[in-house]
């Protein structure tokens, strides 16, 4: 891309590298990383005309949800955080199967960021921007709190 004078790396976060909640903090860790070394990358790469996108999905339908159930079950066994795991599985399994953006709307996204004048960042899916407006402009403490309440 520096010896072709542009180019554009297109990063596949989460509206997890914005926000967080309980039992994810691996899979938040790695997403909030994600967007801190894009950032970085954009400015490092754009003297050599190389664009740097962050794609920020929200819910989309996949396996996700049932994967992480199943692992949150398999490994929470007596744990200290058994009861939170319990909580917040019963909260999950009380949405409506299949909940979440079709993937291909999601494709839609990837071409507009492939293909037009990109901006650095595209939040698309069920509940990306909802979640990461109440983080942004509500701050942590009200966050937390919303939070807590959801997963106890």
């Amino acid at each position: 891309m520096r010896e072709r004078g542009s180019g554009r790396i297109i990063n596949v976060s989460s509206m997890g590298g914005r926000i967080f909640t309980p039992l994810g903090a691996w899979y938040h860790a790695t997403k909030h990383a994600l967007e801190g070394w894009s950032d970085c990358l954009r400015v490092e790469t754009a003297p050599f005309n190389i664009q740097v996108v962050v794609i920020q999905p929200g819910a989309i339908r996949t396996e996700f949800g049932v994967v992480m159930g199943a692992r949150l079950r398999t490994y929470s066994g007596d744990t200290a955080y058994k009861a939170q795991v319990d909580s917040f599985l019963k909260l999950m399994d009380g949405l409506e199967p299949g909940r979440g953006t079709e993937p291909e709307v999601l494709a839609k996204v990837f071409v507009k960021a492939a293909t037009a004048q990109p901006r650095r960042r595209y939040a698309s899916g069920s509940m990306a921007r909802p979640f990461m407006f109440l983080r942004k402009w509500f701050g942590d403490g009200l966050y937390e709190f919303m939070l807590r309440r959801m997963f106890r």
